[in-house]
């Protein structure tokens, strides 16, 4: 079944073949903030093909109870829609989140996915350019790209954003493709190649 995308798509109805390799794996996710006409340009436009985590549905926070790491382990406890988050991210190629760019961070709804994604890693820390991290759980290691938008974005924020997304790559093994900042979604035309 995972090898035959069609199917695959037959029968799951979740995931397109567009954005399944061969053998089932994820290759682009897109979490994103967006809401409205701009939302659809984005997942038909320059996301197309990628599955979506949008801010279409409640998504509650992490409680920090360590389940997904103890009870459930690479399972989120909690059952929202989001409990799979860890094993998306171990199916992904390419991470992509578009969010609006909230004091140098993402939005609450992106944030709270980013959050119920801490069951990628394990709770054991390693030592890791010098700093304590979480040792990896999954043996992927995707590209990161953000894209923050907003308008009148100060350079502090900016920087603060930049410095944010480079942590977080580091705490989960991706390759930081870049990070951009745009005044409206509807200005990301294009997602990096592959």
């Amino acid at each position: 079944l995972e090898n035959d995308t069609a199917v695959h798509t037959a029968v799951c109805g979740s995931l397109c073949g567009i954005c399944i390799n061969e053998r089932g794996n994820i290759v682009d996710l897109l979490i994103h903030d967006v809401k409205g006409a701009s939302a659809k340009a984005l997942i038909t436009g320059a996301f197309a093909g990628a599955q979506v985590i949008a801010d279409d549905g409640p998504a509650r926070p992490c409680i920090g109870c360590f389940g997904c790491w103890i009870k459930t382990p690479g399972t989120c406890v909690i059952r929202d829609g989001y409990a799979d988050m860890g094993a998306r991210l171990s199916r992904c190629k390419r991470l992509f989140i578009v969010s609006q760019c909230v004091y140098g961070g993402f939005s609450p709804f992106v944030k709270t996915v980013i959050d119920r994604s801490i069951s990628y890693v394990h709770p054991y820390f390693v030592i890791k350019n010098g700093e304590m991290h979480h040792r990896g759980r999954y043996e992927n290691r995707m590209d990161l790209t953000v894209w923050f938008y907003g308008t009148d974005l100060t350079d502090a924020q900016r920087a603060t954003a930049r410095k944010f997304v480079q942590a977080m790559a580091v705490n989960f093994y991706c390759r930081l493709n870049q990070v951009c900042f745009v005044d409206a979604p509807d200005d990301i035309k294009e997602a990096p190649a592959k």
